[in-house]
């Protein structure tokens, strides 16, 4: 028998990423003449990656830039970002419980992000918890990206998974149209960086806290999809 899988996004669905990619857009911006960004503003576009933050930043200083200005300062984001990393990162509250149940359950577990691969491992293997990943995949690991569903699909593959059992949890548009394309259940959880609420996007379910992300559940949801049915599944 193959064994089912649980796909993780990383930014704003497994580990709390915020307060070291905004400290990095601020060192990127400190000599731009830019006003103090607001943590508050920008926490729901972190998902969209350093280059789009510091284009939202300076067209919301009605400001221009140019592609060399741009390179140069994604260049010092990503540097400062490299630099400090784990920094002060944390998974979300109840995610390693979560992982565990999977665990011992005998699923395995995967990530999937478009965050560079590189930054990726040294994020996971800063806080301790790369030994739970049978794959770790990023937005260079393949010749596609999320929300291409080949990202989804290579990363089961990589983790010698089953996309049939498969269940894939994410913060964003981005994931949940992801995991369509892909004909893969999805969990979205609401805590994560979006600009408008995850469920406008339709999941298979919406969890506010990891304590309801089960073993059960994610059954369900395997179960309905491969059923053809559309009715999300029930928190036990």
């Amino acid at each position: 028998m193959t064994q089912p899988i649980i796909v993780f996004d990383l930014d704003g669905t497994l580990v709390d990423t915020s307060p070291d990619l905004l400290a990095a857009l601020s060192h990127s911006l400190k000599d731009s003449g830019l006003p103090p960004i607001d943590p508050a503003l920008f926490r729901a576009y972190l998902g969209m990656g350093g280059r789009a933050m510091i284009e939202r930043a300076f067209r919301q200083a009605n400001r221009s830039l140019d592609a060399d200005q741009h390179e140069k300062l994604i260049t010092t984001f990503l540097q400062h970002y490299t630099d400090n990393i784990p920094g002060t990162s944390q998974p979300f509250p109840g995610v390693l419980d979560a992982m565990q149940r999977f665990a011992d359950a005998g699923w395995k577990l995967a990530i999937c992000t478009n965050k560079f691969e590189k930054l990726s491992h040294a994020l996971v293997e800063g806080l301790g918890i790369h030994a739970h990943f049978a794959a770790n995949c990023g937005a260079d690991t393949f010749a596609w990206r999320k929300p291409d569903p080949r990202h989804l699909l290579s990363t089961i593959e990589q983790a010698c998974g089953d996309p049939d059992q498969a269940v894939m949890v994410g913060d964003s548009k981005t994931d949940i149209d992801t995991a369509k394309a892909a004909g893969i259940p999805v969990v979205a959880v609401d805590f994560g960086y979006t600009d408008q609420p995850v469920a406008t996007y339709e999941p298979s379910m919406v969890i506010s806290h990891y304590d309801e992300l089960t073993v059960a559940v994610a059954t369900r949801l395997i179960a309905a999809a491969n059923e053809g049915t559309t009715t999300q599944a029930e928190a036990p």
